[in-house]
């Protein structure tokens, strides 16, 4: 079984199969095209896409139905391709497809990205970040708006 050293969670053994491939990279990090997803049972739900390239890339996503239990996704053609799904073809949450909003932790408060969720097709978990500009939501999310008045 192959391993990996990350930065956060030390050496990593894992199965290739549960890799999740970003054939064009993510934004901002077009390099980086294999995480791995880590799951603690401490702080599931959350779950954690951990770099293979690179030991410190980590980041933190919920899925999101956990941030917005009537999300409705809505993926561009492109990122449909990417997928392996047809064009037009709008895939389920759940059954087809994992859908993770990712983290932005801050002291001004925790936000989730609604406007690009992490999408990974669950038969061959091919992976896209979805940008969606037209679907109303935001990139900043904030998590616990009660918090963020008191603060």
């Amino acid at each position: 079984m192959p391993e990996t050293e990350t930065t956060n969670f030390g050496t990593i053994s894992f199965a290739p199969e549960s890799v999740f491939e970003f054939p064009n990279g993510l934004p901002g990090f077009e390099e980086r095209r294999r995480f791995l997803p880590v799951q603690n049972p401490q702080t599931a739900p959350i779950l954690f896409l951990q770099s293979l390239e690179e030991p410190s890339l980590c980041f933190t996503t919920l899925p999101i139905w956990v941030v917005d239990p009537r999300y409705r996704l809505r993926i561009v053609d492109q990122d449909l391709e990417a997928l392996e799904f047809s064009a037009h073809h709008q895939p389920r949450i759940g059954a087809e497809v994992l859908c993770l909003a990712v983290l932005s932790i801050r002291k001004t408060g925790t936000t989730a990205n609604l406007l690009a969720p992490v999408v990974v097709n669950l038969k061959n978990y091919k992976a896209v970040q979805a940008v969606s500009p037209e679907s109303g939501y935001s990139h900043q999310h904030l998590l616990f708006p009660q918090e963020a008045v008191a603060c």
